[in-house]
């Protein structure tokens, strides 16, 4: 007896929930882990946030005081735990130096590397998807050959060297677009668009080489399998075959490559920021760190960690829709 509609929807959505459910609880491992590092190397460490914060002129007992009003004349686990505690209730502390709250730090910043690294995952789509079909299609032609040759050389560039070629061709060079700076979206699109497009190409272009390679390797195969050669030969017009089958099937692994480059989307983040004077949660994070601000560091932490594991999450859960395999398994169990 053929299973229902519904039985083949419930087959479907357990993968799903399993892979978010796995994805999941590597984030929270991973983030414990870090955070008690983070802890550790600050305890270890010989700067003394408290004797920072009053200045030179501090004695001892003010110096203890202050190490009192911080928590930091508690053992390292009780603070860990104090800090855990609240930050599971979203109260992720305050600056030690600034006094401001630390979620009020990441709202103003978090918005910066968001739209930056939305951008730049566009970007890499768009240019890489492009690439890779275009690729595919000239199976061996000049245009194949052409994109192959760019994608190994974008492989092996890091983001700071292309942000700083950006630079030099687009605000030296031709005076096009500003070398650094930012202006909210909300407040003018158009003015953003103009600050972010450097660095979202520096962030991008290595993810859209990867893409294209992918996409091209998987597409050449896929055109090659019996159902895409069967289309063509009923009649299917090539478009038809290319973006109603074969993409489809070949969007699988490249969603894969997604997956793994908004890791290094957000990693490269810290010195493309640096490079071209934005304001966002990897410099906040830098100079946080620099000088021993731990509530401000783990914050940063945190929230990168969340918006790291939401969106590989949501890559995943479109992999696992669009993969054939997958969906032939949940229809056959």
């Amino acid at each position: 007896m053929p299973p229902t509609v519904e039985a083949v929807r419930t087959r479907r959505v357990v993968p799903l929930v399993r892979t978010a459910a796995g994805g999941l609880a590597v984030a929270v491992t991973v983030l414990l882990l870090a955070s008690v590092i983070t802890f550790a190397l600050g305890a270890l460490s010989d700067s003394n946030p408290a004797a920072a914060v009053l200045g030179e002129t501090a004695t001892a007992d003010d110096i203890a005081r202050m190490n009192h009003e911080f928590g930091l004349d508690r053992p390292l686990h009780v603070q860990y735990a104090s800090w855990l505690g609240h930050a599971v209730q979203g109260d992720l502390g305050q600056s030690w130096f600034t006094t401001i709250p630390v979620a009020d730090s990441i709202k103003q910043a978090l918005p910066v590397d968001l739209s930056i690294a939305a951008l730049a995952l566009l970007l890499a789509i768009v240019i890489g998807g492009s690439a890779g079909i275009g690729a595919a299609l000239s199976n061996g032609g000049p245009l194949d050959r052409l994109v192959t040759l760019v994608c190994s050389v974008l492989a092996t560039l890091p983001p700071f060297v292309i942000g700083m070629a950006l630079i030099v061709v687009f605000s030296v060079k031709l005076q096009l677009l500003p070398s650094g700076g930012y202006v909210p979206i909300d407040q003018d699109p158009a003015q953003w668009l103009r600050f972010a497009i450097l660095p979202s190409l520096a962030l991008s272009l290595d993810v859209a080489a990867s893409i294209a390679r992918q996409l091209r390797t998987s597409m050449v195969t896929a055109l090659g399998e019996n159902y895409a050669v069967g289309a063509e030969m009923r009649g299917y017009g090539r478009s038809r075959v290319l973006f109603g089958h074969v993409l489809r099937n070949a969007a699988a692994p490249t969603l894969a490559v997604i997956g793994l480059a908004i890791p290094l989307i957000v990693g490269g983040a810290v010195i493309t920021e640096r490079l071209f004077g934005l304001p966002g949660v990897a410099q906040l994070a830098l100079q946080s760190a620099e000088r021993g601000d731990v509530p401000v560091v783990l914050g940063t932490l945190l929230v990168t960690a969340v918006v790291v594991v939401v969106a590989s999450s949501v890559v995943n859960a479109l992999q696992k829709v669009l993969d054939p395999a997958a969906r032939r398994q949940g229809v056959r169990r």
